[in-house]
């Protein structure tokens, strides 16, 4: 972690500040810290593998006193939920001479079909959505927040901003620029393109789970933030810091809701905008559900910010049939009906509620591969890719991205690994389009 994040950071238990303990367990470079102690008033909190480490249970008190007794390889392994084979298994592969892929390193960290989702999640339609709405709120954001307007009846346009915190002045050293918080964030999809939007200076990553923030941080978004959480606990950070706040896919999991959506509030800065894809709503089917609300209970939660609600399967089919992302069309909590998921929007510029062309993005930022939801054969010089769905029940849950995902295809190049888009000719821009070719993370797959 960088030693400036510092400055974000307060216990989410007293709400003091984390200072910087000095022991034994301290690796502390000019600017990082890869490892030590963090402590406040009331507790103590690991840093293991750069990641800080903000959760009062028994595992991380036991990895903190096995960082502290110099076994900062067995604190990681205890936070990564390792023993025994699959302990040794990752040694080994981390010992080898190439380094590890995001997807050689998914089935030694999660042993259940949470790996499939995560190892496809580019290309699932909640992702496209997601995608669009947080490219949408990044290109729209003026340099100024803007100033505020009149109140507005349900289903128009949201309220003044709250006054800014008295305490949320900039942190003594931090980055200038925006800031973006990807609350629920897992291992980093999502997170990578909030880092890439204009003006974003900083990303922070927060999940409960640090196998996952691990992965984030070595391969998936290696310039993020990452902090390891609780979201049914406070938020570990200082009021006002974030000009954007994405929830996703998460919330309908997290039992304490009244208390999370506080903390989104108190997080997001004056004229900054809270995203939350995909909640599943209680009035319609849905895989996984959780603990679901209606789309009325979901906007109630953020009334303060007059929030915005729309259903997700008009947002995926104007994207699919009009390249067009349709954020005019909101929608009153009853008129959502039986739409299985909806995302909320809460953003004070009004601006943002109109219909956003969605371009192609053609540039490489990483590595150019084939989507692994593809079979590659590769004979006479050409690659046929074949759709392959990891499991009928991933089949089942994503069968959606069918609508944009051929069953197969012919491309006359080598795609058995990272290729550059002149390899690929003249039918480059259509299959990126259609997430047949993406932009991933290197040594992702």
């Amino acid at each position: 972690m960088l030693i400036r994040t510092l400055d974000l950071l307060r216990c989410p238990f007293c709400g003091g500040r984390l200072s910087i303990v000095e022991n034994d367990a301290l690796d502390r470079g000019r600017d990082r810290i890869e490892s030590g102690v963090l402590g406040c008033a009331c507790c103590a909190f690991p840093v293991v593998a750069g990641i800080p480490v903000l959760i009062a249970d028994e595992a991380t008190r036991a990895a903190m006193h096995t960082l502290e007794a110099g076994r900062g390889e067995e604190a990681a392994h205890r936070l990564l939920g390792l023993e025994g084979r699959r302990r040794d298994a990752l040694r080994a592969r981390l010992a080898g001479n190439a380094p590890p892929t995001y997807r050689e390193l998914l089935p030694l960290l999660c042993a259940n079909a949470e790996a499939d989702y995560m190892l496809h999640r580019f290309s699932d339609p909640t992702c496209l959505v997601g995608e669009a709405l947080l490219d949408a709120v990044g290109q729209q954001r003026p340099p100024e927040a803007p100033a505020p307007r009149a109140a507005r009846a349900v289903g128009s346009t949201p309220g003044p901003p709250a006054a800014l915190p008295a305490n949320a002045a900039p942190p003594t050293g931090a980055a200038t620029g925006e800031r973006a918080l990807d609350i629920c964030g897992g291992s980093g999809h999502f997170t990578r393109v909030l880092s890439r939007q204009p003006g974003t200076a900083a990303t922070v990553l927060a999940d409960v789970q640090f196998w996952k923030l691990w992965l984030a941080a070595r391969i998936v978004v290696p310039q993020c933030e990452a902090v390891c959480c609780d979201a049914n606990a406070p938020l570990p950070f200082a009021d006002g810091l974030f000009d954007t706040v994405l929830l996703s896919d998460a919330f309908p999991y997290i039992w304490h809701k009244r208390l999370l959506a506080g903390e989104m509030r108190r997080l997001r800065t004056r004229g900054g905008a809270i995203v939350m894809p995909h909640l599943h709503s209680a009035h319609g089917e849905n895989h996984s559900a959780g603990d679901t609300l209606s789309p009325a209970a979901y906007r109630d939660l953020f009334e303060p910010l007059e929030p915005r609600l729309f259903d997700d399967r008009r947002l995926l089919d104007g994207l699919l049939d009009e390249r067009v992302l349709d954020l005019a069309g909101d929608v009153p909590p009853a008129g959502c009906g039986d739409t299985p998921s909806i995302t909320l929007v809460a953003a004070d510029d009004d601006a943002l509620y109109r219909r956003h062309a969605v371009r192609d993005r053609l540039e490489v930022t990483g590595a150019l591969v084939v989507n692994p939801l593809y079979r590659v054969d590769y004979a006479d010089g050409v690659s046929r890719l074949v759709l392959t769905f990891p499991t009928p029940e991933y089949e089942d849950e994503f069968g959606l991205a069918r609508r944009y995902l051929p069953a197969a295809v012919d491309v006359a190049a080598d795609l058995r690994g990272p290729t550059a888009p002149a390899a690929v000719g003249p039918r480059y821009a259509e299959l990126r389009r259609r997430r047949v070719l993406i932009d991933a993370p290197p040594l992702y797959c």
